[in-house]
């Protein structure tokens, strides 16, 4: 089994909200290529590299090696007859609205070297991940990296990220008496981001415009969050059930239901007329159909 030895005080208390690449970092805005054209080409790139590219996979087929971590490398020389990339990922689509309100698919590559055991508590979008992780372009220059463990609130991250994070299962966790955590079977994979799912034209420091990203993952632990704290999970309140949170606005105001006190916006916090009566189910006073929390009559 594989062991990650760190300290931290407080397991489940959100330590640190930042996005994919550093923050203060500066940007620069070029001029914006063809949304569709350009979900092409990144697909491309990205189809080109995994076929060319492969893995350090022996490592991870021997559960009794500990410190094992992905390493990445052409197919070639001693590599040549080894396994692409390719043959490894699985991949999603995942739309993305232009300024013009028209909605492009964009494929999500991903890839599990090793999944966690807690299955059952892989992160959704829209909840927090204790994670490591490396960031580089397809080149193989590396633009970001935390050697040691951070927490990621998934709504603050880049839309790749958040979706491709989802498909990785956290591991096991002991305390040691000196506040210490040991993490073991925990995910370890790749994400593979089409720049229409990363940065797209808004050139970082050290990302091109129109990157392709990729990020290796080591996947310790998750936290579902209540980023409104009224009482529902940030993803529950995904009401049209679609899977994504972010395009659930009951009552127009712009600001999504996972993060907004009043859903309805009828005046009544979300927490006062959820389930008031405490039977665990939504209240519906009028019997209208419509929970009291979405119905602002």
């Amino acid at each position: 089994m594989k062991f990650a030895k760190i300290f931290f005080p407080s397991l489940f208390v959100l330590a640190l909200f930042v996005t994919a690449c550093k923050s203060d970092e500066e940007e620069t805005t070029v001029e914006l290529n063809d949304f569709s054209e350009q979900a092409e080409t990144d697909d491309e790139l990205i189809s080109e590299y995994l076929q060319t590219h492969t893995y350090n996979y022996e490592d991870f087929q021997d559960p009794s090696l500990e410190d094992r971590e992905i390493s990445i490398d052409t197919l070639a020389g001693n590599n040549a007859n080894k396994t692409p990339l390719s043959e490894f990922v699985s991949f999603t689509e995942v739309a993305v609205t232009t300024p013009e309100g028209e909605e492009i698919n964009h494929k999500l590559y991903y890839l599990i070297a090793r999944q966690g055991i807690r299955t059952g508590d892989r992160a959704t979008i829209v909840d927090s991940v204790y994670l490591a992780y490396k960031g580089t372009l397809l080149d193989g220059s590396k633009f970001d990296e935390s050697a040691f463990p951070v927490w990621f609130d998934n709504t603050a991250v880049i839309t790749g990220f958040r979706h491709g994070v989802q498909y990785f299962a956290p591991g096991n966790f002991t305390q040691n008496t000196n506040g210490s955590i040991e993490f073991s079977d925990f995910g370890q994979g790749l994400i593979f981001i089409p720049s229409g799912l990363g940065y797209y034209a808004n050139a970082q420091s050290s990302i091109p415009a129109y990157s392709p990203l990729i990020f290796s993952l080591n996947v310790y632990t998750t936290n579902q969050a209540d980023h409104d704290a009224d009482g529902i999970l940030s993803f529950d309140e995904d009401v049209d059930g679609d899977g994504d949170p972010f395009n659930d606005d009951t009552d127009g105001d712009g600001i999504a239901n996972f993060a907004d006190i009043d859903d309805d916006g009828d005046g009544v916090y979300t927490i006062n007329e959820y389930d008031t009566d405490g039977d665990g189910i939504p209240d519906d006073t009028d019997g209208d159909g419509i929970p009291d929390y979405l119905d602002n009559e």
